[in-house]
């Protein structure tokens, strides 16, 4: 059987099986990030790692200041949908030996303008000669309060599921500029019953699948109410991916507070509630995303 078809999920369970623990693995593949500590730390450790390749995640021609931004900025906000802060980053590039390097230096210039803004000490890494196209990995790990750290696995059935920002599009070009949600996923795990929480990377329609999934839920969405970038349609909403807004899960008593509060805190950055989680088995019409080898 090769991979053609078979989707990520499947491979991903397929790769999983039998991978050894440790003790203080207190969450572990199937996440937005691996959580390290012990239940009673006041602080536990967040583990990620993220890759972009040329022709997968950027194309050649793309301005390499905003593929370095892309590389790290990836990482950073799979840390942010677990309500963390992002803290130390080791790079991986491999390159061809063909390459300017004005050009490598530029695409540190992106990492390091990332690394800037959200308070990362880049720390190490490695470079290495590729025969084919040019990729960055990104190791990251973050720290996140053991009260308010959020799993994909919290949802319950009835809770409100809501989105920042706008869907689709995202290939126009902000797919390279976007910025991690890190202060809002701090500012909701403080003060807001957030049951479950992810980043949408892949999509809407693949990614609510996922949480709902880990939740085992079910969920509705009502396609006329997503946050459509200008000249987007639905579908681009659902299924374009890449656009690394938050996805999560409210109880519902706090949603109309939640409504009035957002606006105040972040005036700039829009908040819609998009549909809710239903008990399992009573999912809408499967719904379908960005799959690396669907």
């Amino acid at each position: 059987m090769n991979l053609a078809g078979l989707g990520e999920d499947k491979l991903v369970a397929a790769l999983l099986r039998g991978l050894p623990g440790a003790h203080d693995l207190l969450r572990g593949p199937g996440d937005d990030c691996a959580v390290i500590g012990r239940p009673r730390e006041k602080t536990w450790r967040l583990l990620k790692t993220d890759c972009v390749i040329e022709g997968v995640h950027f194309r050649p021609d793309e301005d390499p200041r905003k593929v370095g931004w892309k590389a790290l900025a990836r990482a950073v906000s799979d840390i942010a949908a677990m309500a963390g802060r992002p803290r130390h980053a080791l790079v991986t590039l491999a390159i061809s030996p063909a390459a300017e390097l004005a050009h490598a230096k530029a695409l540190y210039a992106g990492l390091k303008k990332c690394a800037r803004k959200y308070a990362i000490a880049i720390v190490g890494g490695e470079t290495a000669r590729s025969p084919g196209p040019m990729f960055i990995s990104i190791t990251l790990t973050g720290e996140v309060d053991s009260r308010h750290c959020l799993l994909r696995s919290g949802g319950k059935p009835g809770d409100r599921l809501f989105v920042t920002g706008h869907l689709g599009g995202s290939l126009a070009g902000r797919h390279l500029t976007f910025q991690p949600r890190v202060d809002e996923a701090l500012w909701l795990a403080r003060h807001f019953p957030i049951h479950a929480m992810m980043d949408l990377s892949d999509g809407l329609g693949i990614d609510l699948p996922r949480l709902a999934a880990a939740s085992r839920c079910g969920f509705q969405i009502n396609e006329s109410a997503l946050p459509l970038t200008p000249g987007c349609i639905p579908s681009q909403a659902l299924s374009d991916g890449e656009d690394y807004e938050l996805l999560f899960a409210l109880a519902p008593r706090s949603a109309t507070k939640l409504k009035l509060l957002w606006p105040r805190k972040f005036p700039k950055l829009p908040l819609t509630e998009i549909g809710a989680l239903t008990p399992p088995g009573k999912s809408a019409t499967p719904l379908h995303g960005y799959d690396h080898f669907a």
